[in-house]
């Protein structure tokens, strides 16, 4: 037998970069704050914090609700990271939650769960998911040509393809209005 692996080495760089890759493609800050502030908003009301022999709770009539809200921000979190095309929807919802967690859940936490929250859900509306690279900067980047498939169908322009006076980004216009549906 021997000592030595089969396999690629999977070392701390490897996985960095594998992360990354991942943060980059989702809005990763805005789930992360989402998250973490909900974690107050949940725990606050349910906490007893002793202070030497004094024992202070800080539950409300509306602990229920906290606990609700708490997990609902921590879930719309995890949503923003997994499911990132309703980032819209939970960005609205999480920012929602946070402001009604002002007057059910202890000042929202304190004030910071409520700050977490409403960033999340701003960050989470705001970010758009970035675009593939044209294939000129694709070659000016990796120093190759362009995959197979990135040029236009009516040839390279300049060369007689097609009429280019009718071509623009809707079917309906593009080829003198006729389509090749049929």
């Amino acid at each position: 037998m021997s000592a030595e692996s089969s396999g690629p080495s999977r070392d701390f760089t490897y996985w960095r970069l594998r992360f990354r890759a991942w943060r980059g493609g989702r809005p990763f800050w805005a789930g992360l704050l989402t998250l973490v502030g909900g974690v107050p908003i949940a725990w606050l009301p349910y906490a007893e914090i002793k202070i030497g022999h004094l024992t202070m709770a800080m539950a409300t009539t509306a602990g229920a609700g906290s606990l609700i809200i708490g997990v609902l921000l921590v879930t719309l979190g995890l949503t923003m990271w997994y499911h990132h095309i309703v980032r819209i929807f939970a960005g609205v919802a999480s920012i929602l939650l946070a402001l009604v967690s002002i007057p059910v859940s202890n000042l929202g936490g304190f004030g910071v769960g409520f700050l977490l929250a409403l960033i999340g859900g701003a960050l989470s509306i705001s970010w758009a998911p970035s675009e593939p690279d044209a294939p000129g900067e694709y070659a000016a980047k990796s120093g190759e040509a362009p995959p197979a498939g990135d040029e236009p169908v009516g040839g390279p322009e300049g060369t007689g393809g097609t009429d280019h006076m009718y071509v623009t980004d809707t079917s309906v216009d593009a080829n003198g209005g006729r389509n090749s549906a049929g």
